[in-house]
Protein backbone atom coordinates (compact mmCIF):
# COMPACT_ATOMS: atom_id res chain seq x y z
CA UNK A 1 0.00 0.00 0.00
CA UNK A 2 1.27 3.71 -1.24
CA UNK A 3 1.93 6.75 0.58
CA UNK A 4 -1.56 9.42 -0.16
CA UNK A 5 -0.21 12.72 -0.89
CA UNK A 6 -2.90 15.52 0.13
CA UNK A 7 -2.08 19.11 -1.06
CA UNK A 8 -2.59 22.72 -1.18
CA UNK A 9 -3.25 23.97 -4.99
CA UNK A 10 -2.93 27.74 -4.63
CA UNK A 11 -1.19 30.03 -2.67
CA UNK A 12 -1.60 27.97 0.83
CA UNK A 13 -4.62 28.58 3.08
CA UNK A 14 -6.86 26.25 1.30
CA UNK A 15 -7.96 24.22 4.31
CA UNK A 16 -5.63 21.26 4.51
CA UNK A 17 -5.85 21.08 8.19
CA UNK A 18 -9.53 20.67 8.00
CA UNK A 19 -9.19 18.13 4.98
CA UNK A 20 -6.01 16.05 7.32
CA UNK A 21 -8.04 15.90 10.53
CA UNK A 22 -11.00 14.85 8.67
CA UNK A 23 -9.48 12.20 6.97
CA UNK A 24 -7.39 11.07 9.16
CA UNK A 25 -9.29 8.04 10.87
CA UNK A 26 -8.59 6.31 7.58
CA UNK A 27 -5.24 6.20 8.06
CA UNK A 28 -2.50 4.81 10.20
CA UNK A 29 -0.15 7.35 9.99
CA UNK A 30 0.13 11.23 9.03
CA UNK A 31 3.40 12.99 8.08
CA UNK A 32 4.37 16.30 7.49
CA UNK A 33 7.12 16.56 4.46
CA UNK A 34 8.52 20.22 3.90
CA UNK A 35 8.11 23.57 4.92
CA UNK A 36 8.24 24.77 8.91
CA UNK A 37 6.68 27.03 11.35
CA UNK A 38 5.19 29.31 8.27
CA UNK A 39 2.73 26.48 8.06
CA UNK A 40 -1.26 27.18 10.09
CA UNK A 41 -3.23 24.50 10.08
CA UNK A 42 -6.29 25.17 11.43
CA UNK A 43 -8.93 22.30 12.79
CA UNK A 44 -12.07 23.10 14.24
CA UNK A 45 -14.13 20.93 16.04
CA UNK A 46 -16.62 20.17 18.42
CA UNK A 47 -16.32 24.06 19.52
CA UNK A 48 -12.65 23.66 19.67
CA UNK A 49 -10.84 25.71 17.53
CA UNK A 50 -6.72 24.87 17.33
CA UNK A 51 -3.71 25.84 14.90
CA UNK A 52 -0.88 23.28 14.10
CA UNK A 53 2.17 24.90 13.06
CA UNK A 54 4.78 22.00 12.66
CA UNK A 55 3.30 19.19 13.85
CA UNK A 56 0.95 17.24 11.57
CA UNK A 57 -2.66 17.39 11.62
CA UNK A 58 -3.02 13.91 12.39
CA UNK A 59 -2.56 14.55 16.30
CA UNK A 60 -5.96 14.40 17.83
CA UNK A 61 -7.31 11.20 16.07
CA UNK A 62 -6.36 7.95 18.45
CA UNK A 63 -3.93 5.76 17.25
CA UNK A 64 -2.49 8.00 14.25
CA UNK A 65 1.15 7.33 14.36
CA UNK A 66 2.48 11.78 13.60
CA UNK A 67 5.49 12.39 11.74
CA UNK A 68 7.51 15.40 10.91
CA UNK A 69 10.22 14.25 8.05
CA UNK A 70 13.56 15.05 7.30
CA UNK A 71 11.83 17.57 4.58
CA UNK A 72 10.82 20.15 7.23
CA UNK A 73 12.64 22.83 8.93
CA UNK A 74 12.24 22.21 12.59
CA UNK A 75 11.69 25.21 15.04
CA UNK A 76 12.48 23.84 18.70
CA UNK A 77 10.93 26.90 20.20
CA UNK A 78 7.26 27.01 18.13
CA UNK A 79 7.71 22.88 19.02
CA UNK A 80 7.41 23.59 22.97
CA UNK A 81 4.88 26.11 22.55
CA UNK A 82 2.84 24.00 20.63
CA UNK A 83 3.34 20.95 23.07
CA UNK A 84 2.21 23.05 25.86
CA UNK A 85 -0.66 24.10 24.20
CA UNK A 86 -1.90 20.38 23.43
CA UNK A 87 -1.29 19.61 26.86
CA UNK A 88 -5.07 20.29 28.16
CA UNK A 89 -6.12 17.81 25.61
CA UNK A 90 -4.11 14.53 27.22
CA UNK A 91 -2.22 13.66 24.06
CA UNK A 92 0.70 11.40 24.63
CA UNK A 93 2.99 13.02 22.15
CA UNK A 94 5.79 11.00 23.49
CA UNK A 95 4.59 8.06 21.96
CA UNK A 96 2.06 9.66 18.75
CA UNK A 97 5.21 12.04 17.18
CA UNK A 98 7.94 11.16 15.89
CA UNK A 99 10.50 13.49 14.61
CA UNK A 100 13.32 13.22 11.61
CA UNK A 101 16.52 13.32 12.86
CA UNK A 102 17.57 14.61 9.53
CA UNK A 103 15.43 17.85 9.78
CA UNK A 104 17.18 20.85 9.67
CA UNK A 105 16.77 23.01 12.87
CA UNK A 106 15.92 26.98 12.62
CA UNK A 107 18.34 28.81 14.83
CA UNK A 108 17.08 31.95 16.51
CA UNK A 109 19.83 34.01 14.43
CA UNK A 110 17.83 32.13 10.87
CA UNK A 111 14.92 34.49 12.31
CA UNK A 112 16.93 37.65 12.47
CA UNK A 113 18.20 36.92 9.16
CA UNK A 114 14.85 36.50 7.48
CA UNK A 115 14.10 40.10 8.93
CA UNK A 116 17.51 41.93 7.63
CA UNK A 117 17.03 40.12 4.08
CA UNK A 118 13.52 41.17 3.74
CA UNK A 119 14.01 44.95 5.18
CA UNK A 120 17.01 45.26 2.25
CA UNK A 121 15.00 44.60 -0.37
CA UNK A 122 12.30 47.46 0.27
CA UNK A 123 9.24 47.66 -2.35
CA UNK A 124 10.85 44.44 -3.76
CA UNK A 125 9.68 42.18 -0.22
CA UNK A 126 8.95 38.59 -1.10
CA UNK A 127 6.10 38.52 2.14
CA UNK A 128 7.69 36.35 4.00
CA UNK A 129 6.43 35.56 7.30
CA UNK A 130 9.83 36.26 9.20
CA UNK A 131 10.27 32.46 10.69
CA UNK A 132 13.46 32.13 9.49
CA UNK A 133 11.94 29.40 6.71
CA UNK A 134 14.16 30.97 3.80
CA UNK A 135 17.83 31.07 6.03
CA UNK A 136 17.71 27.80 7.59
CA UNK A 137 17.05 26.18 4.20
CA UNK A 138 19.57 28.00 2.69
CA UNK A 139 21.83 26.61 5.01
CA UNK A 140 20.41 23.28 4.63
CA UNK A 141 21.41 23.52 0.67
CA UNK A 142 24.89 25.16 1.39
CA UNK A 143 25.93 22.48 3.74
CA UNK A 144 26.31 24.31 6.71
CA UNK A 145 22.81 23.56 8.66
CA UNK A 146 22.49 22.07 11.77
CA UNK A 147 19.89 18.60 12.28
CA UNK A 148 17.73 17.50 14.58
CA UNK A 149 19.79 15.01 15.09
CA UNK A 150 22.91 17.25 15.86
CA UNK A 151 21.59 17.98 19.04
CA UNK A 152 22.48 14.69 20.56
CA UNK A 153 26.40 15.45 19.37
CA UNK A 154 28.86 16.48 22.86
CA UNK A 155 29.89 19.70 20.77
CA UNK A 156 26.55 20.41 19.70
CA UNK A 157 26.60 24.18 21.55
CA UNK A 158 30.04 24.52 20.00
CA UNK A 159 28.98 23.88 16.45
CA UNK A 160 26.13 26.33 17.08
CA UNK A 161 28.15 29.10 18.29
CA UNK A 162 30.05 28.56 15.26
CA UNK A 163 27.28 29.09 12.34
CA UNK A 164 25.72 31.63 14.61
CA UNK A 165 28.66 34.04 14.94
CA UNK A 166 29.36 33.19 11.03
CA UNK A 167 25.38 34.63 10.79
CA UNK A 168 26.14 37.28 13.26
CA UNK A 169 28.76 38.76 10.53
CA UNK A 170 26.52 38.72 7.52
CA UNK A 171 23.47 40.89 10.10
CA UNK A 172 26.29 43.34 10.86
CA UNK A 173 27.26 43.85 6.77
CA UNK A 174 23.49 44.33 6.81
CA UNK A 175 23.47 47.29 9.29
CA UNK A 176 20.87 44.96 11.07
CA UNK A 177 20.70 45.09 15.05
CA UNK A 178 19.58 42.71 17.58
CA UNK A 179 19.91 41.62 20.37
CA UNK A 180 20.42 37.72 19.97
CA UNK A 181 20.86 36.17 23.58
CA UNK A 182 17.65 36.16 25.19
CA UNK A 183 16.56 34.15 22.29
CA UNK A 184 19.34 32.20 22.55
CA UNK A 185 18.42 30.74 25.99
CA UNK A 186 15.34 29.90 25.01
CA UNK A 187 16.39 27.76 22.08
CA UNK A 188 18.93 25.71 24.25
CA UNK A 189 15.97 25.37 26.97
CA UNK A 190 13.84 24.31 23.85
CA UNK A 191 16.55 21.79 22.81
CA UNK A 192 16.67 20.29 26.27
CA UNK A 193 12.98 19.65 25.73
CA UNK A 194 12.81 18.13 22.55
CA UNK A 195 15.59 15.85 23.81
CA UNK A 196 12.54 13.68 25.62
CA UNK A 197 10.87 13.13 22.25
CA UNK A 198 11.25 9.90 19.42
CA UNK A 199 13.97 11.11 17.48
CA UNK A 200 15.26 8.87 14.80
CA UNK A 201 15.41 7.67 11.20
CA UNK A 202 12.12 8.46 10.34
CA UNK A 203 12.54 7.75 6.71
CA UNK A 204 13.40 4.03 7.88
CA UNK A 205 10.25 3.44 9.99
CA UNK A 206 7.98 4.82 7.16
CA UNK A 207 9.20 2.01 4.62
CA UNK A 208 8.36 -0.17 7.32
CA UNK A 209 5.06 0.85 7.69
CA UNK A 210 4.92 1.14 3.61
CA UNK A 211 6.02 -2.59 3.62
CA UNK A 212 3.55 -3.52 6.21
CA UNK A 213 0.74 -2.92 4.52
CA UNK A 214 -0.26 0.40 6.61
CA UNK A 215 -2.02 3.53 5.07
CA UNK A 216 -0.33 6.27 5.24
CA UNK A 217 -1.22 10.58 4.39
CA UNK A 218 1.87 12.82 3.38
CA UNK A 219 0.35 16.24 4.25
CA UNK A 220 1.66 19.19 2.39
CA UNK A 221 2.30 23.34 4.01
CA UNK A 222 1.98 26.07 1.88
CA UNK A 223 0.46 25.81 -1.11
CA UNK A 224 1.40 24.21 -5.20
CA UNK A 225 1.48 28.17 -6.05
CA UNK A 226 4.51 28.79 -3.69
CA UNK A 227 7.01 26.11 -5.06
CA UNK A 228 10.21 27.33 -5.35
CA UNK A 229 10.63 25.65 -8.84
CA UNK A 230 7.06 26.23 -10.23
CA UNK A 231 5.62 29.17 -8.34
CA UNK A 232 5.24 32.73 -8.89
CA UNK A 233 8.95 32.65 -8.11
CA UNK A 234 10.89 35.02 -6.31
CA UNK A 235 7.18 35.32 -4.58
CA UNK A 236 7.42 31.54 -3.39
CA UNK A 237 8.57 29.41 -0.24
CA UNK A 238 11.92 27.93 0.22
CA UNK A 239 10.89 24.44 -0.18
CA UNK A 240 9.30 21.76 -3.14
CA UNK A 241 5.28 22.11 -1.82
CA UNK A 242 4.36 19.61 -5.18
CA UNK A 243 3.83 15.67 -4.71
CA UNK A 244 7.30 15.06 -5.55
CA UNK A 245 8.47 17.04 -2.17
CA UNK A 246 6.42 14.38 -0.45
CA UNK A 247 9.64 11.67 -1.86
CA UNK A 248 12.49 13.93 -0.93
CA UNK A 249 10.67 14.95 2.49
CA UNK A 250 9.91 12.14 3.72
CA UNK A 251 12.41 9.48 1.81
CA UNK A 252 10.00 7.39 -0.18
CA UNK A 253 10.64 6.31 -3.61
CA UNK A 254 7.97 7.69 -6.37
CA UNK A 255 6.52 4.33 -7.15
CA UNK A 256 5.07 4.23 -3.72
CA UNK A 257 2.89 7.46 -4.27
CA UNK A 258 -0.95 6.47 -4.04
CA UNK A 259 -3.94 8.67 -4.47
CA UNK A 260 -2.66 12.82 -4.54
CA UNK A 261 -5.46 14.94 -2.92
CA UNK A 262 -5.79 18.61 -4.34
CA UNK A 263 -7.46 21.23 -2.10
CA UNK A 264 -8.67 24.76 -2.94
CA UNK A 265 -10.84 27.05 -2.27
CA UNK A 266 -13.96 28.08 -4.51
CA UNK A 267 -12.24 31.39 -4.79
CA UNK A 268 -8.89 32.61 -4.35
CA UNK A 269 -6.78 34.40 -1.65
CA UNK A 270 -2.84 35.05 -1.07
CA UNK A 271 -0.69 36.55 1.65
CA UNK A 272 2.29 38.58 0.93
CA UNK A 273 3.66 40.33 -2.68
CA UNK A 274 3.68 38.38 -6.06
CA UNK A 275 1.31 38.13 -9.05
CA UNK A 276 -2.61 37.44 -7.99
CA UNK A 277 -3.87 37.79 -11.86
CA UNK A 278 -7.43 37.47 -10.45
CA UNK A 279 -7.38 39.92 -7.20
CA UNK A 280 -10.27 42.04 -6.34
CA UNK A 281 -9.26 45.13 -4.74
CA UNK A 282 -12.65 46.52 -4.53
CA UNK A 283 -15.65 46.15 -2.32
CA UNK A 284 -15.79 42.66 -3.63
CA UNK A 285 -12.48 41.55 -2.65
CA UNK A 286 -13.50 43.02 0.82
CA UNK A 287 -16.74 40.90 0.88
CA UNK A 288 -14.46 38.08 0.03
CA UNK A 289 -12.08 39.24 3.32
CA UNK A 290 -15.03 39.14 5.46
CA UNK A 291 -16.95 36.03 4.74
CA UNK A 292 -14.25 34.07 4.48
CA UNK A 293 -12.34 35.66 7.62
CA UNK A 294 -9.48 35.51 5.75
CA UNK A 295 -6.66 36.60 8.09
CA UNK A 296 -3.00 34.66 8.54
CA UNK A 297 -3.20 31.83 10.76
CA UNK A 298 0.09 32.07 11.56
CA UNK A 299 0.85 36.42 10.94
CA UNK A 300 -2.63 37.27 11.40
CA UNK A 301 -2.33 39.64 8.04
CA UNK A 302 -4.76 39.98 6.01
CA UNK A 303 -5.27 38.01 2.92
CA UNK A 304 -5.37 39.41 -0.43
CA UNK A 305 -8.86 38.01 -2.38
CA UNK A 306 -10.12 37.33 -5.94
CA UNK A 307 -11.83 34.51 -7.80
CA UNK A 308 -11.09 31.57 -8.59
CA UNK A 309 -8.20 31.12 -11.22
CA UNK A 310 -8.81 28.49 -13.45
CA UNK A 311 -5.68 28.54 -15.66
CA UNK A 312 -3.61 28.24 -12.47
CA UNK A 313 -5.61 25.69 -11.10
CA UNK A 314 -5.10 23.24 -14.27
CA UNK A 315 -1.24 23.86 -14.35
CA UNK A 316 -0.77 22.72 -10.54
CA UNK A 317 -3.49 19.37 -11.29
CA UNK A 318 -1.34 18.55 -14.01
CA UNK A 319 2.30 19.03 -12.34
CA UNK A 320 0.97 17.07 -9.38
CA UNK A 321 -0.77 14.35 -10.74
CA UNK A 322 -4.06 14.74 -8.70
CA UNK A 323 -6.27 11.98 -8.93
CA UNK A 324 -8.87 13.76 -6.17
CA UNK A 325 -10.41 17.60 -5.76
CA UNK A 326 -11.76 18.78 -2.47
CA UNK A 327 -13.01 21.99 -2.81
CA UNK A 328 -12.75 24.02 0.19
CA UNK A 329 -14.80 27.25 1.59
CA UNK A 330 -17.76 26.97 -0.56
CA UNK A 331 -20.13 28.60 2.24
CA UNK A 332 -18.20 31.41 1.58
CA UNK A 333 -19.72 32.19 -1.77
CA UNK A 334 -23.12 32.26 -0.37
CA UNK A 335 -23.60 35.76 -0.23
CA UNK A 336 -22.84 36.51 -3.86
CA UNK A 337 -25.60 36.36 -6.47
CA UNK A 338 -22.92 36.53 -9.48
CA UNK A 339 -20.07 34.54 -9.19
CA UNK A 340 -16.88 34.38 -11.52
CA UNK A 341 -14.42 31.98 -12.63
CA UNK A 342 -10.70 32.90 -14.38
CA UNK A 343 -10.87 30.48 -18.15
CA UNK A 344 -7.89 32.28 -19.62
CA UNK A 345 -5.28 34.86 -19.27
CA UNK A 346 -5.06 37.79 -22.18
CA UNK A 347 -0.86 38.43 -22.81
CA UNK A 348 0.03 41.45 -23.45
CA UNK A 349 0.89 40.57 -27.24
CA UNK A 350 -3.29 39.95 -27.42
CA UNK A 351 -2.88 35.90 -27.56
CA UNK A 352 -4.94 33.97 -25.12
CA UNK A 353 -3.73 31.23 -22.15
CA UNK A 354 -5.42 28.67 -20.55
CA UNK A 355 -2.98 27.89 -18.41
CA UNK A 356 0.05 29.31 -16.31
CA UNK A 357 2.67 30.01 -18.36
CA UNK A 358 6.75 31.48 -17.57
CA UNK A 359 5.55 34.34 -19.69
CA UNK A 360 1.92 35.00 -18.04
CA UNK A 361 3.72 34.87 -14.04
CA UNK A 362 6.44 37.80 -15.57
CA UNK A 363 3.82 40.20 -17.09
CA UNK A 364 0.81 41.69 -16.28
CA UNK A 365 -2.15 39.41 -17.66
CA UNK A 366 -5.92 40.42 -18.28
CA UNK A 367 -7.96 37.74 -16.70
CA UNK A 368 -10.73 36.40 -18.88
CA UNK A 369 -13.93 35.63 -16.71
CA UNK A 370 -17.05 33.27 -17.00
CA UNK A 371 -20.20 34.25 -14.47
CA UNK A 372 -21.94 31.51 -12.62
CA UNK A 373 -24.94 32.48 -11.13
CA UNK A 374 -24.97 32.54 -6.91
CA UNK A 375 -26.89 29.34 -4.97
CA UNK A 376 -28.15 31.77 -2.02
CA UNK A 377 -27.75 31.21 1.40
CA UNK A 378 -26.90 27.22 1.70
CA UNK A 379 -27.68 26.15 4.94
CA UNK A 380 -24.75 23.16 6.18
CA UNK A 381 -27.62 20.77 7.13
CA UNK A 382 -29.00 20.80 3.70
CA UNK A 383 -26.00 19.88 2.39
CA UNK A 384 -26.13 16.01 3.00
CA UNK A 385 -25.82 14.35 -0.33
CA UNK A 386 -24.83 16.29 -3.33
CA UNK A 387 -28.15 15.65 -5.09
CA UNK A 388 -29.55 17.67 -2.62
CA UNK A 389 -27.28 20.70 -3.83
CA UNK A 390 -28.67 24.15 -5.17
CA UNK A 391 -28.61 23.56 -9.06
CA UNK A 392 -26.64 26.91 -9.74
CA UNK A 393 -23.94 24.87 -7.35
CA UNK A 394 -23.86 21.65 -8.88
CA UNK A 395 -23.41 23.70 -11.89
CA UNK A 396 -20.31 25.61 -10.79
CA UNK A 397 -19.07 21.83 -9.67
CA UNK A 398 -19.46 20.51 -12.99
CA UNK A 399 -17.59 22.73 -14.41
CA UNK A 400 -14.64 22.81 -12.89
CA UNK A 401 -14.03 18.71 -13.12
CA UNK A 402 -15.18 19.15 -17.10
CA UNK A 403 -12.48 22.07 -17.12
CA UNK A 404 -9.66 20.57 -14.65
CA UNK A 405 -10.40 17.14 -15.68
CA UNK A 406 -10.39 15.33 -12.16
CA UNK A 407 -13.68 14.37 -9.53
CA UNK A 408 -14.27 17.25 -6.92
CA UNK A 409 -14.84 14.37 -4.32
CA UNK A 410 -15.27 16.27 -0.83
CA UNK A 411 -17.07 20.04 -0.55
CA UNK A 412 -16.68 21.91 2.79
CA UNK A 413 -19.34 24.24 3.69
CA UNK A 414 -17.42 25.71 6.60
CA UNK A 415 -14.42 25.14 9.58
CA UNK A 416 -16.26 21.71 11.78
CA UNK A 417 -15.88 18.35 10.49
CA UNK A 418 -19.01 17.85 10.03
CA UNK A 419 -19.40 21.00 7.73
CA UNK A 420 -18.18 18.37 4.90
CA UNK A 421 -20.18 16.85 2.20
CA UNK A 422 -18.41 13.38 0.41
CA UNK A 423 -19.24 12.24 -2.90
CA UNK A 424 -17.36 10.05 -2.80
Amino acid sequence: MGVDVLLGLQWGDEGKGKIVDFLAPGYNVVCRFQGGPNAGHTLKFGGITHVLHQIPSGIFRDNIQNVIGNGVVFDPVIFKNEVEKLSEYNIDLNKKLLISKRATLILPVHRLLDSAMEASKGKDKIGSTLRGIGPAYQDKIGRNGLRVGDILAQDFKKRFHHLTNQHLDMLAYLKFEADHKESEAKFFESIDFLKKFQLMDTEQFINTAIEEGKRILAEGAQGSLLDIDFGSYPFVTSSSTMAAGACTGLGIAPSKIGEVFGVFKAYCTRVGSGPFPTELQDETGEQLRKEGAEFGATTGRPRRCGWLDLPALKYVVTLNGVTQLFMMKTDVLNVFEKIKVCTHYKLKDGSMANTLTYESLNQDVEPVYRTFDGWGNLEVNEATTFDLLPAQLVKYILFLESELKTPINIVSFGPDRSQTLVRK
